[in-house]
């Protein structure tokens, strides 16, 4: 993980933040590390991703033209002159400074969203809060069946040569004598849009615009990702309050025996 990536602070401006019911935002991916999970204590693998401050590009509603609720988010900085007209006349429109990245994130409801506001990692989440997490996958090129479909590969032994990681057969005349479509065979292996459903927000640094998420999140290093709230009906960390009351395997209660000589 770079250091003058985790310790540049980001300016917001003075501008006006989204509203709290908004839970999405766009992020780099800076690295991996671990830190002490604030509630349980316990050792925790986390990704950091720099995330935010995003503007506000454009908030689409179902009763315009575009049929559907929908907000742009903008992600990182661009010279000017590296766009085209139309999306310059956008970024000014919005008055919002040329960005490198734009996403558009479906959303139910658009009430108090205009374009303009800028969101905030730490208003948009807070520490427990489970996550999807959207990324580009590393490409890897051409791979055979062991590397991108996990195969086993055939027996180095009985007279085989140079076969331990081909696939095998691929038709048969007992079925069509030919290879069906959707055959898992050789190919181009990775450069795909990735999900990671349901991680959970460690830890919010505000001061530095740093999510650190439990578990790993795709893509590489410096790569965009995508952070909203998860699609799983469990949203937020519950703590589960151990009962100090003793049971044994048929589920009746266990009493405390009592000492000789003790007062009841």
């Amino acid at each position: 993980m770079s250091e003058a990536q985790a310790t540049t602070p980001v300016q917001n401006d003075g501008a006006k933040k989204a509203p709290a019911t908004f839970h999405a935002i766009l992020g780099e991916k800076v690295g991996m590390t671990q830190i002490y999970h604030p509630k349980d204590q316990n050792l925790y693998d986390v990704t950091v991703v720099k995330a935010g401050p995003c503007p506000i590009l454009r908030v689409k509603t179902a009763d315009s033209t575009d049929g559907y609720n929908a907000v742009q988010l903008g992600f990182g900085a661009r010279r000017d002159k590296t766009v085209t007209k139309a999306q310059l006349g956008q970024f000014k429109k919005a008055g919002v400074p040329t960005q490198r990245y734009v996403r558009e994130i479906r959303v139910d409801d658009t009430k108090g969203l205009e374009a303009g506001q800028i969101v905030a990692a730490d208003v948009a989440f807070k520490p427990g809060d489970y996550v999807d997490v959207q990324g580009v996958i590393k490409g890897r090129g051409f791979a055979g069946v062991m590397k991108r479909h996990n195969f086993k590969g055939l027996p180095a032994s009985h007279g085989a040569s140079d076969k331990q990681r081909s696939p095998g057969s691929l038709a048969s005349r007992r079925s069509l004598g030919r290879v069906m479509p959707g055959q898992r065979m050789a190919g181009h292996y990775g450069d795909t849009t990735l999900s990671t459903i349901k991680l959970e927000i460690v830890q919010i640094d505000s001061e530095r615009n740093l999510i650190y998420i439990a578990g790993a999140v795709p893509g590489a290093r410096g790569g965009l990702v995508t952070i909203h709230q998860t699609y799983m009906s469990k949203k937020v960390r519950t703590e589960q309050i151990k009962s100090t009351v003793k049971k044994d395997k048929m589920g009746n209660i266990i009493k405390a025996a009592v000492k000789p000589g003790a007062k009841k």
